[in-house]
């Protein structure tokens, strides 16, 4: 059963507001009012977070360092994030053309391994200068040359023999004519061997 409020209660309350007075509130209306404080008190205390700066390195600096006097040899300014170091190897050796590419070496440290030609820049960078040690090499011999000289070198010994030089055998060997027909066979196989091997290294083989 629902209970009516009063006359004279209801009458009471008209009062209070008429005289300006502050009507009760129920138990529902002060739960509200206090999760309502505390929304706002909550919103007071966020902060924006701050905004992201993204900083876009256009060009990099390197700083070419000798492994051994700590000194500085030079710096490879303008250095595109997509270079690699093969890149910077042909730049330094624009500024000091004594070291050519395949006689530089470069390392990140003093004592780590030496970089490949193929790494980025960009991957090595943490900030928009990047210091390299450099180490001389010294004198560098090319594939193609160090294979034309491995294969050259038996093919024209074994000739030597096969023709019997007086500074090899004696005045009565050098001199004699006649060979066994095995030994011309082995000569030609020999040769085409060997021979063979030098147009592969020519036309065929490409090295890196």
């Amino acid at each position: 059963m629902l209970k009516r409020q009063s006359p004279g209660a209801a009458e009471h309350s008209r009062h209070l507001a008429a005289d300006g007075g502050a009507l009760p509130m129920s138990h529902n209306d002060s739960r509200s009012v206090f999760n309502l404080s505390q929304l706002v008190l909550s919103a007071g205390q966020i902060k924006p977070s701050p905004a992201l700066k993204h900083s876009k390195i256009t060009y990099f600096e390197v700083e070419i360092v000798d492994v051994q006097s700590k000194k500085q040899i030079c710096i490879v300014d303008k250095v595109p994030p997509a270079s690699t170091i093969l890149d910077v190897k042909h730049k330094f050796h624009k500024a000091c053309p004594q070291w050519y590419p395949s006689r530089v070496g470069l390392q990140l440290e003093r004592n780590g391994p030496f970089l490949k030609d193929s790494i980025s820049i960009q991957s090595l960078a943490v900030s928009s200068i990047i210091t390299l040690y450099f180490t001389d090499l010294g004198q560098q011999v090319g594939w193609t040359t160090f294979f034309l000289t491995e294969y050259t070198g038996p093919l024209l010994i074994y000739l030597l023999f096969y023709i019997r030089l007086s500074t090899i055998y004696d005045q009565v060997e050098s001199r004699k004519n006649f060979r066994h027909p095995v030994v011309h066979l082995a000569c030609f196989c020999h040769c085409l061997h060997y021979i063979r091997h030098l147009l592969e290294t020519l036309f065929v083989h490409k090295f890196s």
